[in-house]
């Protein structure tokens, strides 16, 4: 194979550590290189030194004379003032971009269901990240580097990517080097995984799967000073033999021997003792959906949805940006009501949701985290049966990453990782019994991931996740259901007994599929919101969004205040309840039209 680029003697250095010495690496033709690591540890600062993009302190990158690279950074570099179209494929007539196989195809997988002639400016977040991405599909690269692709891509897109990816860099041309979290998406598409780590990078030969094998191969050897790091990787391990490998692209290492590392290793979840466990908690009923259906104005979002929810049930939802996810969810929590059809609850379910937006940590913003678990208590307990073990906050910090140094840190000066694990981690210490996870993977590492699904294998409980994350979905739960547009486009819970691939296989089959992309105006029931009506609807949601955080701030004092009022003034307090439901019911009714406006904008 052709040498491509390389790194000679690389030395990185912030002013509080160093972060590489001494490195030097090279790329071949044909690689496919997975770059994983802690947060933290200079992933996309290797990225970027090896793509051009940032010079090192000491050392070079050396590149072979005429070879093009091209970088997909994680910042938003997107001109505002240019068109969808324009962005993509820049001045070249239709003609010739039209009749390029390569860019159709891009156009077709990334960006088929956006307005050509929409504004970049108009975008929401995750439109703009899959323009960036056709932007520099659409061009010729030797070497395409990659820094976090499919953050704000769903299952559909990601799969899509994935194939591109293995099409166009094949194993005898060009290369590719791909910072990722996303777990499936690393044993899809690499050949090779580079584990960024101590100021080093240590190379292991395959995929995910592969690394981890050979990761446990490795931590044996030093079984003293990596034992905690050991069993989650073991635990890991027996995850990807027992459950992934079927799917996986071709893992090279020893069957073997994998089976020798996790002879004694057992199932990841004991499923049987959690039910019980579970049942003994909730009941026989957690939640039923009968005939449910929710209807915002004149569109029907969720129709005839028949669910019932077990205890100890382990589920996760999959559906388009729109599809109506999270109103399913508001329906099995409570803050949505059906239009039609009923929801039950159970007598003893308590709900809580991992929301996208850090609601449990504003509250606490400017405390450190010492102070934030102070106020808990003293010990909680994971587990069952034999395995049943008592931890304080400050155990269960440690298994989600925190050192001892951060718990002085405030809250408000973590990083977005850390303030998602104790985001998590305030959630679950509150022992709900059903516990609802909406994009639980945003900012996480790969071994935090491992962390925290193991954490959730001994939580006995109701769980049901959403999540763009394969690996993660698959990984926590037992099944999976789908919303899929019915007849009327309105949306309709369908069970996969095929998981993930049934999935992506109905949903190839639905009219609008035929571009890989949802189609907006069949999932809102009207037209694409663009351009002005855009604007005021955002506009509007902000506003939404400001009177709720208001309202249920004075919601909260309302409420301290009636314990300081004569409690035998009885009209007074009469009234003072009075004035509260009022101001509760306007809330209910914001997050109605809240929910309207997400579910159009995607």
């Amino acid at each position: 194979m052709a040498h491509l680029l390389g790194a000679e003697g690389l030395h990185l250095e912030f002013p509080t550590r160093v972060v590489f010495d001494s490195l030097t690496l090279g790329i071949e033709e044909g690689d496919r290189i997975g770059i994983v690591g802690r947060n933290g540890d200079g992933k996309s600062s290797l990225l970027a030194m090896l793509a051009g993009r940032r010079e090192p302190d000491r050392g070079r990158v050396t590149v072979r004379g005429g070879t093009t690279i091209g970088v997909l950074d994680q910042a938003d570099v997107l001109d505002d003032a240019l068109t969808v179209g324009r962005t993509i494929v820049g001045e070249a007539p239709e003609h010739e971009w039209a009749g390029d196989a390569k860019i159709r195809d891009v156009i077709e997988g990334l960006v088929g269901d956006l307005d050509w002639n929409a504004s970049v400016a108009d975008l929401s977040g995750g439109q703009r990240r899959r323009v960036a991405l056709a932007r520099l599909l659409a061009g010729d690269w030797d070497v395409l580097a990659l820094d976090e692709p499919t953050n704000h891509l769903d299952v559909e897109a990601i799969t899509w990517l994935a194939a591109h990816l293995k099409r166009r860099w094949p194993a005898n041309q060009g290369a590719l080097l791909v910072v990722t979290h996303d777990r499936w998406f690393l044993d899809e598409v690499c050949t090779e995984t580079w584990e960024v780590h101590d100021r080093i990078v240590e190379p292991f030969e395959g995929g995910y799967a592969a690394y981890i094998l050979q990761r446990v191969e490795r931590d044996r050897m030093a079984a003293a000073t990596e034992a905690k790091r050991q069993n989650l990787a073991r635990k890991e391990l027996a995850w990807l033999r027992r459950g992934a490998p079927a799917r996986t692209s071709k893992p090279k290492f020893r069957i073997d021997a994998a089976n020798a590392l996790i002879s004694d290793v057992p199932e990841i979840r004991d499923r049987i003792a959690l039910q019980s466990l579970a049942v003994s908690r909730l009941g026989k009923d957690v939640v039923d959906l009968v005939d449910a259906g929710v209807r915002f104005g004149d569109r029907d979002v969720l129709r005839d949805v028949e669910w019932r929810i077990a205890p100890g049930e382990r589920t996760g939802i999959l559906g388009v940006n729109g599809a109506g996810k999270s109103t399913l969810l508001g329906l099995v929590s409570g803050t949505v009501a059906p239009t039609s059809g009923r929801v039950k609850h159970g007598k003893t379910v308590q709900v809580r949701t991992l929301t996208q937006r850090l609601d449990e940590l504003q509250d606490v913003w400017d405390e450190p985290v010492r102070v934030v678990i102070g106020r808990l208590r003293t010990t909680y307990t994971f587990g069952t049966g034999s395995k049943a073990a008592e931890l304080t906050p400050g155990q269960l910090l440690e298994r989600l990453g925190f050192s001892s140094a951060q718990l002085s840190t405030p809250v408000k000066d973590l990083s977005g990782g850390q303030q998602r694990r104790l985001q998590l981690l305030l959630v679950l210490l509150d022992q709900p019994n059903v516990l609802i996870l909406d994009e639980p993977t945003n900012d996480m590492d790969t071994d935090m991931l491992a962390a925290i699904e193991d954490l959730l294998d001994s939580w006995p409980g109701t769980l049901l996740v959403v999540s763009h994350d394969r690996y993660f979905l698959e990984r926590v739960t037992d099944q999976q259901y789908a919303i899929l547009p019915g007849p009327d486009g309105s949306g309709r819970l369908r069970h996969l007994p095929g998981g993930v691939d049934e999935y992506l296989r109905m949903r190839a089959q639905l009219p609008d599929a035929s571009a890989g992309r949802p189609d907006p105006a069949a999932a809102s029931g009207s037209a694409v919101l663009t351009g002005a009506d855009r604007r005021a609807a955002e506009k509007e949601l902000a506003a939404l969004e400001r009177r709720m955080e208001k309202l249920n701030g004075e919601v909260e004092k309302a409420k301290h205040a009636l314990a300081d009022h004569d409690q035998s003034d009885y009209a007074g307090l009469g009234e003072r309840m009075k004035a509260i439901t009022a101001q509760e019911d306007e809330v209910s009714e914001l997050e109605l039209r809240w929910f309207d406006l997400t579910e159009r904008l995607g």
